[in-house]
C-alpha cells in the first residue's frame, strides 16, 4: 500500500509528551453515577488532550438508562476516559473516569485494579446511586474522597448533612467542585493526594463508611 505524506505516523504530540523531571506516577479513578461530571473533570483537569470513549446514545437505552437530570445529554462513556496532570514536577498522576451507565459497570474491576485513589463525584439530585459506588470502592480497599458536583439546579446541603446522608465516616474528605473548571477539579486531586498522604503518614488504611 502506497502511503502519502499526509499518512505519515508521527507519534504524540509534543505537548503530550511525559515531562523529564517526572520521576512517579500515580493512577487515579473518577467514579461516580451516570451524567455526574466525570468525563468534563478529566477533560478539564488534564494537560494533555484526554481520550474518551462516548458513544451516541440511542433509543435501545430508554428503559435501561437511568438518565435523571441529564435529558439534555447525547453522549455517555463506555468504556473509560483518560487523562493526566502533573502535581509537582515530580508527580504525575494518570486519570481513569469509569462509566457511569450500571451496564458497563463490569469494567470498573479492571480500571480498579493498581488505582491509588478515587474521587467520587455526586450529584446530591441522586444520592443514592452512590451507595454501590463507593461499596465497591471500599470492597477492593481503594481510599476516596467525595467531591459534590454543584449542578445549578441541584439541592446545596451543609458537609454534615451530605456525610449523615451518605453515611460516611469523618476521616473520608467531602469537597464541593465544578467541574467544568479546571482549578476547582484540581483542588479535588489535591484534597485526595493530601488525604493519601494523611493515610501514609499514620499507617491507617482506607476507612470505609460509618459503621451502623
Amino acid at each position: 500500500m502506497d502511503f502519502k505524506s499526509s499518512d505519515t505516523i508521527t507519534g504524540p504530540r509534543t505537548e503530550d509528551h511525559l515531562p523529564h523531571t517526572a520521576q512517579a506516577a500515580a493512577k487515579i479513578v473518577i467514579v461516580g453515577g451516570f451524567g455526574v461530571g466525570k468525563t468534563t473533570m478529566v477533560g478539564s483537569v488534564s494537560e494533555i488532550r484526554p481520550l474518551t470513549t462516548e458513544e451516541t446514545m440511542t433509543q435501545a437505552g430508554i428503559g435501561v438508562d437511568d438518565n435523571f437530570g441529564s435529558k439534555s445529554k447525547t453522549a455517555t462513556t463506555v468504556a473509560m476516559d483518560f487523562g493526566r496532570i502533573s502535581i509537582t514536577d515530580e508527580l504525575v498522576l494518570y486519570l481513569f473516569g469509569t462509566p457511569g451507565q450500571e451496564r458497563f459497570w463490569f469494567l470498573w474491576n479492571g480500571l480498579f485494579e493498581g488505582a491509588l485513589g478515587a474521587v467520587v463525584l455526586v450529584d446530591t439530585r441522586r444520592l443514592e446511586v452512590s451507595f454501590d459506588v463507593m461499596g465497591r470502592l471500599e470492597e477492593r480497599g481503594v481510599p476516596f474522597v467525595v467531591a459534590v458536583n454543584d449542578f445549578p439546579d441541584a439541592p446545596r446541603y451543609a458537609v454534615g448533612e451530605l456525610r449523615q446522608a451518605l453515611d460516611l465516616s469523618e476521616e473520608i474528605p467531602i469537597i464541593r467542585c465544578d467541574v467544568r473548571r479546571r482549578a476547582s477539579s484540581r483542588d479535588v486531586l489535591m484534597t485526595l493526594m493530601t488525604f493519601l498522604h494523611s493515610l501514609a503518614m499514620s499507617g491507617a488504611t482506607a476507612p470505609g463508611a460509618a459503621s451502623a
